[in-house]
Parts: structure tokens; C-alpha cells; sequence
């Protein structure tokens, strides 16, 4: 197999974004303005909580269409310049200036999934860095880009080294939607069980002053405790899980990622495997998680923990509820910056609690779903290692194809 050393600018070129006006932005709208904090610093297309929406019609010829290259040219994060993501949807995202595109590509001589890979090699990010300019900030250009010099292999095996690696990926995805789907049948048999009261039997339970019979109207505090142990990261093994906001998905109860006590230096919360972690910042009600680990997570969550392992089903379901949710943004208090969710009020909450047996059936039931949201989780962490692993010796030869 031979490599030849040629420069990127002969196979594309980059289309640089346009500076879309502060004015229209917005928290809602149909488009969103694309920044470097929406790629992961590793690559790919992150979706994050205070979204740029644009609220005026922009140019035709920055509307990103699914299937198309980026790469961050600004350095917003640590690590996020040269870091490339590929659009997933159509007629959403915008190309902001911060952003270069990849257009004009020759698909005789570059393959676009392996130039994605590439783009997220150490490698190829040391030489845009090395491009870079700014104090603060850093920053490149297209040109500054084009003119870095690689190493490739034939079309052919390029293809062949993308295949592979695109296969990770693909199963990353096929397990996160699986993950979705689970998580919908866990909100579904709630609705079902303690909203719409169609539990198993109910066509032979009396329903009496408005619940069924052998039922008993509760609030949170009766099933669930706010735990506030704290620990200084110093105090625990380096590699003690740590979830910050940041980690916590959108509208989603799996905990998928997570960063190490190492990378934090100030007092965080403690939390076990199954607790229920709940951002308590207004931006931030709608992240609630279980956690699939021991860890430990920032004050600004809640963490949340079940009195017995029998109501952790219940618990999880209701506290993760959109009713739950929007009750919690409307009692929130007001805090030095932004209302804060409070437990006081929180507790207070009203909550149905079946028959001892009704609720051990709904707690088997959910702890099936969440056994395989967390194999999921750690599947998806193996199969990302493995392909963290794997790009670098296939990007540079060093593994023959």
C-alpha cells in the first residue's frame, strides 16, 4: 500500500460562514446558528442546552445541508479547533462565520468520511493549532488549512478505513436509538399506570373520592430523599466519575458520558448507582438522569434517592415527568442569578402509591429497562474506545487494511 504526501487544498476547498446578526437571535426558531461548542472536542455534532436560534431568513447559501463537512476554525474550547462534524439534518443548522465548510470536494482522490476522520487526529489538529493565530482566542483560516500537507492512501483504502470506522459509529447510533426507545417506554407505562390509572386489573378496582381503591395519595418526601453528602475531589480516586450539567442529555434519563474527579477542584455532591440526579437551575429542570455508576456530581444538581429499592421505578418516573418538570420551574426560587429549583417545595409534590404488589410489578418493570439503558451505555463506551484506538493507526498506515 503506498501513502503520497499531498496537500489538502488540492482535493477541496473551504467555504468560510457567514456573520449572522446578533439582533435575530433568539431562544426558539426554526434555524440554528452553528458554533465550535456544537462539536465534541474528539469530532462529531453536539446539541447543547442555550441553542442560537435565528429568528430572521438567512442567506440560501449558508442553510448546511445533512451530509455536510465542518470544521471548527475558532478555538472556543480547549482542543475544539480543526475538531469536524458531520451535519445530520437538513435545513436547520446554519454556517456561521466561526465555521469553514468543506465544499468542492473530489471524491476520486478523498473520501469525505476519512477526511472527517482525519480532521480528528491529533496529527492533523497539532498542525492546524501550529496555523492558529490570537492571544485569547485562537483562530484559523481556510487557506491556512489548505495548505497543510498529509499523508493518503488510495482512494480504495481510504474507503475501505472509513467502512470501519463508520461501522462504530453506526452502532454508537443503532444503540442510541435503541436507548430512546427505552426510555419512551419507561414515560409510557407511567402514563399508562399512574395517569391514566390503567394498571393491571383496574377494570375490577373501585375508584374511590378519585383513586383506586387499596391506593393512597402521598407526596415526594414519602418516597424519596434529597441526599447532600459532599467530598472535595482531593478526597476521592482520580478516576471517580464526575457529572457536571454539562454531561447531563436534553430530555433524557441516560446518563451516556461523564468526566473524572481529576478534571474538577471544589466540593461536589456524592452520589451511588441508581440515584437520580436533577439540575436545579431553571435553564436546567428538564436534565434528569439516573446514574449508571458511583460518582460524584456539581452542586447544581439535586441528587435524588429513592427510600427503598422497591420506589426507585416510581421515583425515576415521576421526577422525570414533564408535569414534575414544569411544576418544579413554577415553584422555583429566585437565586443570585437564576431561579433555583427548591427541594422544600419539590417534596411537596402529590403522588399516587399503589398496593405493595402493583408497585413491585412497576419496579421490576422499569429496572428491566434501565439494566439495558446502562449495557447500552457502557457497550456504546467500549465501542468508542475501541475506535478512538483504531483512528489513529488507520489514519496513518501504521494498521494495513
Amino acid at each position: 500500500m503506498t501513502w503520497q504526501n499531498s496537500r489538502l487544498g488540492n482535493h477541496f476547498k473551504i467555504k468560510h460562514g457567514y456573520a449572522f446578526k446578533s439582533k435575530y437571535f433568539d431562544t426558539s426558531g426554526k434555524y440554528i446558528v452553528v458554533t465550535p461548542g456544537n462539536f465534541y472536542e474528539k469530532g462529531g455534532f453536539k446539541y447543547r442546552d442555550n441553542e442560537k436560534y435565528y429568528s430572521a431568513d438567512p442567506p440560501d447559501n449558508f442553510i448546511l445541508k445533512k451530509g455536510d463537512l465542518i470544521i471548527a476554525m475558532t478555538e472556543q474550547a480547549e482542543g475544539l479547533l480543526g475538531s469536524s462534524a458531520i451535519v445530520n439534518q437538513d435545513n436547520i443548522y446554519l454556517h456561521n462565520q466561526r465555521l469553514g465548510l468543506v465544499i468542492n470536494l473530489n471524491q476520486k482522490t478523498l473520501n469525505k468520511y476519512f477526511l472527517y476522520c482525519l480532521f480528528n487526529t491529533a496529527l492533523i489538529r497539532n498542525k492546524i493549532r501550529a496555523t492558529a493565530t490570537g492571544l485569547k482566542v485562537r483562530h484559523t483560516a481556510p487557506d491556512r488549512i489548505l495548505n497543510i500537507e498529509v499523508s493518503l492512501p488510495d482512494i480504495t483504502t481510504q474507503q475501505r478505513i472509513a467502512e470501519i470506522l463508520s461501522n462504530y459509529d453506526r452502532l454508537i447510533d443503532n444503540n442510541n436509538r435503541r436507548i430512546a426507545l427505552l426510555e419512551e417506554s419507561i414515560h409510557l407505562l407511567y402514563k399508562e399506570w399512574f395517569v391514566r390509572l390503567r394498571f393491571p386489573g383496574y377494570e375490577s378496582v373501585k375508584i374511590v373520592d378519585g383513586i383506586p381503591e387499596g391506593w393512597n395519595r402521598k407526596t415526594l418526601k414519602d418516597i424519596a430523599l434529597s441526599i447532600r453528602q459532599s467530598i472535595h475531589p482531593s478526597n476521592t480516586d482520580p478516576n471517580t466519575p464526575y457529572v457536571g450539567l454539562e454531561h447531563i442529555p436534553r430530555q433524557s434519563i441516560a446518563l451516556t458520558s461523564w468526566g473524572y474527579s481529576n478534571q474538577v477542584d471544589s466540593n461536589k455532591f456524592v452520589f451511588t448507582k441508581s440515584d437520580i440526579l436533577f439540575g436545579k437551575i431553571r435553564p436546567y429542570f428538564h436534565k434528569v438522569v439516573f446514574a449508571p455508576v458511583n460518582g460524584i456530581c456539581s452542586s447544581d444538581a439535586i441528587v435524588i434517592r429513592p427510600i427503598n429499592q422497591d420506589l426507585f421505578g416510581l421515583t425515576l418516573s415521576l421526577v422525570s415527568s414533564v408535569a414534575f418538570v414544569n411544576y418544579t420551574s413554577k415553584t422555583s426560587k429566585e437565586g443570585s442569578k437564576m431561579p433555583r429549583a427548591n427541594w422544600d417545595v419539590m417534596e411537596q409534590y402529590p403522588i399516587l402509591i399503589p398496593s405493595s404488589k402493583l408497585l413491585r410489578e412497576f419496579n421490576t418493570l422499569v429496572n428491566l429497562v434501565t439494566n439495558q439503558i446502562t449495557n447500552l451505555i457502557f457497550t456504546n463506551q467500549r465501542l468508542r474506545q475501541a475506535r478512538d484506538l483504531l483512528l489513529p493507526h488507520l489514519i496513518n498506515g501504521s494498521i494495513a487494511v
